[in-house]
């Protein structure tokens, strides 16, 4: 008698993948556009992402001797931005993709904070760390390209220490009709074109405006935090919601 083993499912972008598939697939992205993130990513949002990211810090107000762990960190810009406001810090960067960290590591600024970075390649819902390690866990643009949010957020809080602080930048869902239209055609109609001529793949761009529209809208996504076991789970928009910040505790 045959047997078959289901298989699991996801999502890349629009298409239906196994959840295998996609570990690989975007990998596959981070490796090809790693040498052109950093631009395109002031090119797509007219440097907004760093007002954003300056808001992400605001609110989440580093204090002198943390432990930060920056997951789906890249090029290092959260870590970066974390050691210049709290001194005498050590922040783990962990990524998927070595070739983004490499692009991180060559940064002047990495150079000058050698001391206080650590760089890790690993995947996010099996981190390679201990429990209660680290005071703050930061994940920026990165949760949506997971297979499993809800598995991610539940590592976060195991390797977070009592009283240690998640802090989440991610795309949100725009409620306004007009911006939302117009966020749609610049989205799928421009940002792809842009991936081609600057970064020489449209295909990876495609996927990531269509992953946006695939992860939870903001409402939904707090929520999920809760279930994970954060306390006092509360998410802010920015820009009317083309981004959005959420923010837990671990008590």
């Amino acid at each position: 008698m045959k047997t078959s083993q289901r298989q699991s499912t996801t999502h890349f972008g629009f298409e239906t993948v196994s959840e295998a598939q996609k570990i690989g697939l975007v990998r596959d992205v981070f490796n090809s556009v790693a040498s052109r993130y950093d631009i395109m990513n002031d090119v797509m949002s007219f440097g907004v992402h760093r007002l954003w990211k300056e808001a992400m810090m605001d609110w989440l107000a580093p204090q002198p001797g943390q432990s930060l762990l920056d997951v789906a960190g890249g090029t290092g810009d959260i870590a970066f931005r974390f050691l210049k406001r709290a001194k005498h810090s050590q922040v783990t960067v962990l990524d998927l993709t070595e070739p983004m960290l490499l692009q991180g590591r060559r940064r002047a600024e990495a150079q000058k904070m050698a001391d206080n970075l650590n760089w890790v390649v690993g995947d996010a819902a099996t981190l390679p760390f201990m429990d209660r390690k680290f005071d703050v866990y930061t994940v920026s643009f990165g949760i949506r390209n997971t297979i499993s949010p809800k598995d991610v957020l539940l590592e976060a809080w195991r390797v977070l220490k009592p009283g240690g602080r998640l802090m989440i930048l991610e795309f949100g869902q725009v409620s306004n009709d007009i911006l939302r239209r117009l966020y749609d055609h610049y989205s799928f109609q421009v940002i792809p074109y842009m991936g081609q001529i600057i970064a020489n793949d449209r295909a990876s761009y495609q996927y990531l405006v269509e992953s946006i529209r695939k992860f939870p809208d903001q409402s939904t996504f707090q929520n999920m935090i809760t279930e994970a076991g954060f306390n006092n789970v509360k998410y802010r928009n920015l820009s009317m919601g083309i981004a959005a910040l959420y923010s837990g505790w671990r008590i």
